[in-house]
């Protein structure tokens, strides 16, 4: 591990709490297990898989405030469900707090509760692991998810954008526009294999 990742860690830890760590760095080695798996740079994925939700602790009207002070555009299924509103905050503060300077690092953090089409292989990867890291056990076909992500992770997104769909449709919060445009995506290319 590097020195600028042991520093993230301890910074990362300071900002949430231990619920939230203890999922960060469950992500943080599930995406290292997923780069190591597809060839991707382990580094890269265990800095996004730590810096994935480090704005998810901050309350609501902080978040809010923070978004119109740095001049981050939400939108309103974002207003309306603040949940989303963590990852591109996060993906702001990786950059300007955190010292990313890696543009698939930070889009991988934007991205990781929506997805969006065409994701890079760092993207997919921590999409999934947010989803399948070992301290989550609640998700529909979980485990067929998990090893599905170790052999094809175009259909691991597939399924993960699927399964959220589908429980956010018993839901009464609103659909981000981008995961539905992202499992349309993704239904298409897997399809064509």
């Amino acid at each position: 591990m590097t020195e600028n990742i042991i520093e993230i860690k301890r910074k990362v830890k300071r900002e949430l709490d231990n619920d939230r760590y203890q999922h960060t760095l469950g992500v943080a080695y599930t995406a290292s297990c997923l780069a190591m798996r597809y060839g991707a740079d382990m580094d890269d994925a265990f800095t996004a898989g730590l810096l994935h939700d480090c704005a998810k602790c901050i309350p609501t009207p902080e978040k809010l405030k923070l978004c119109e002070k740095y001049g981050i555009a939400l939108t309103d299924t974002e207003i309306n469900n603040p949940a989303l509103i963590h990852a591109k905050l996060g993906a702001f503060l990786a950059e300007h707090k955190y010292g990313i300077t890696d543009k698939d690092i930070i889009n991988a953090i934007r991205t990781h509760t929506t997805g969006e089409p065409a994701m890079s292989l760092l993207q997919k990867i921590i999409f999934t692991a947010d989803y399948i890291e070992p301290r989550r056990d609640h998700a529909r076909n979980l485990p067929e998810i998990r090893q599905l992500a170790f052999t094809d992770i175009d259909g691991a997104v597939r399924q993960i954008l699927h399964d959220t769909l589908n429980y956010l449709n018993t839901k009464t919060a609103a659909v981000d526009p981008h995961t539905s445009q992202t499992y349309e995506y993704y239904l298409k290319i897997t399809d064509s294999k």
